[in-house]
């Protein structure tokens, strides 16, 4: 199948007032969805984090590990076992539909993309809850357009998944705009009326779901951290230059450890299993470092970890996201990279306070500037990158350094000629179906009937 030249989507073609009663279902649904994905994703790991705090170090490892094994082989088993499209973010998989070039099964995808994400992610693999929220939104968008019967191939259904993916985005952080932001920079990559509208009133409506179930405040609330001034700015301005050239790895890294379990060969419960592995034992010694960081990333906003510990927390983070990632895993990239912003960002900010306090004397400023950088060197969307991290700290007053450092980090990005993550996943998808890939791969892109 043809790539469509865009989403084929003219006001001649639906008309704004048609797509809004299915644009307001779609985000109440996706946000019933998401906001009970965030919740039990959120007992698991307070839960696994209490149990392995309670316990003596010598018995936190064999169960932490445990906890790992358990958690990671049975998430990559059932990816592969019964939706293969469930693996990863699900971003690639939503553009890759939105494009025309894929079909998506979501009578399938949306359970085992619940199951699986909580199952890894809760066992500790260290993955984001925002992948999983966006694939299912958008399956949402494809599942109430059928029950509208909006036919295949027309703009309108194609609006609506994009639409149900930005509410996934929309309540995972309650983040409307953002959620607006990224379907109209990463997925629609058009400003057309219709989709805007759609977009927007998803977003909306599935972010008031969320807050009536999972509260109101900001994810990160900084109610104790000075604004920054413009004295701020040079610094900022360095430290975009540190997010393009760590994006650009991170980037790099992500699609190495992917050909890494590929080369393996291993069944999906095994790498699953190693991985967890992995992130067990890190989690026995920090018990934190381990599922989504969500904890460790506002330790790191709230200037509560030592200055010798971040650089280890870094690499750790960092080589933990590439073995989960690398399993095909149900999770998404947003959040680990946004605790790898926050740890960097810090370190930046200890350093920038020690050469040059006056430019920057609150280090934990950096912490949020560095998570908006991070976001747009990997993903290149600067405007979803900045509404974001004003969403998610309630802080308006970040706006101009964030947009200098995130403006810096695109062109680091740009100049190196990375291209954007999600760009690279699905292009690296296509590429392994045109040689014969994997079963599982031809599986995840074998025609639906959806399309």
């Amino acid at each position: 199948m043809q790539p469509d030249a865009g989403f084929g989507l003219s006001m001649q073609e639906v008309k704004r007032r048609h797509i809004l009663p299915k644009a307001l279902l779609v985000g109440v649904v996706a946000g019933l969805l998401a906001s009970a994905f965030r919740i039990v994703l959120i007992m698991a790991e307070r839960g696994r984090i209490g149990l392995l705090a309670g316990l003596p170090f010598a018995e936190r490892v064999p169960v932490a590990v445990a906890i790992g094994v358990a958690g990671g082989a049975l998430g990559v088993w059932a990816v592969r076992r019964f939706a293969p499209d469930a693996g990863g973010s699900g971003i690639p998989q939503i553009k890759g539909f939105v494009l025309g070039e894929r079909g998506i099964e979501w009578r399938r995808l949306l359970p085992v993309k619940f199951l699986a994400g909580l199952a890894g992610i809760g066992g500790g693999l260290a993955l984001g809850r925002e992948g999983p929220t966006i694939q299912m939104g958008g399956s949402t968008g494809l599942m109430v357009s059928e029950w509208f019967r909006v036919k295949p191939g027309e703009g309108e259904r194609k609006a609506l998944i994009a639409a149900g993916a930005g509410a996934g985005l929309a309540a995972a952080f309650n983040a409307p705009l953002a959620g607006v932001m990224f379907v109209l920079e990463e997925l629609a990559g058009n400003f057309t009326p219709v989709v805007l509208v759609a977009a927007f009133l998803a977003s909306v409506s599935a972010d008031i779901v969320g807050r009536v179930l999972t509260g109101e405040m900001p994810v990160f609330q900084l109610h104790a951290m000075p604004a920054p001034t413009v004295r701020a700015l040079p610094a900022a301005l360095l430290l975009g230059v540190a997010c393009g050239l760590i994006g650009v790895l991170f980037n790099r890294c992500l699609l190495k450890s992917l050909d890494l379990y590929d080369r393996l060969r291993w069944p999906g419960w095994a790498m699953g299993a190693l991985a967890g592995a992995a992130v067990g034992l890190a989690g026995a010694i920090y018990p934190g470092v381990a599922g989504t960081g969500g904890l460790l990333a506002e330790r790191a906003l709230t200037g509560e970890i030592a200055v010798r510990w971040l650089a280890v927390l870094f690499l750790a983070r960092f080589v933990l996201t590439m073995a989960s990632y690398g399993t095909g895993a149900a999770g998404g990239i947003f959040a680990p990279l946004l605790v790898l912003g926050a740890i960097g960002g810090l370190a930046f900010g200890h350093a920038a306070n020690f050469a040059l306090p006056a430019f920057a004397p609150q280090p934990e400023v950096f912490a949020v500037i560095g998570m908006g950088g991070l976001l747009t060197a990997i993903v290149r969307a600067p405007l979803t990158g900045i509404v974001l991290m004003i969403e998610l700290t309630g802080q308006y007053e970040f706006m101009l350094p964030l947009l200098a450092c995130s403006l810096v980090a695109y062109g680091i990005a740009e100049v190196l000629q990375e291209p954007p993550i999600y760009e690279a996943l699905r292009e690296r998808a296509k590429r392994q179906t045109a040689a014969g890939g994997s079963p599982s791969q031809a599986s995840a892109e074998a025609p639906s009937g959806n399309t």
